[in-house]
């Protein structure tokens, strides 16, 4: 782990290992995705986390409903 940075490593260590090889590493690749994210939009790791996780992907499950609802409906008229 000496190749990584420090924002890496305190993002890596904020859970513990989950005793799963392939979730452990799955987890790690998210971490630096997420990290390289923050660096390029030039905002923190948890930020990042709270866009994506508290704000887009609420409003893309809501609007997917909707969306759903609205298929289904117009299904029925048709039918």
């Amino acid at each position: 782990m000496e190749c990584l940075t420090a924002e890496y490593f305190a993002a890596l260590t904020t859970l513990g290992a989950s005793g799963d090889a392939t979730i452990d590493y799955i987890f790690m690749m998210c971490v630096a995705l997420l990290t390289d994210l923050a660096k390029f939009l030039g905002i923190s790791y948890e930020e990042v986390n709270i866009w994506i996780f508290v704000v887009i992907w609420p409003i893309l499950t809501l609007y997917m409903l909707a969306r759903i609802f609205f298929l289904k409906r117009k299904l029925k008229l048709l039918a």
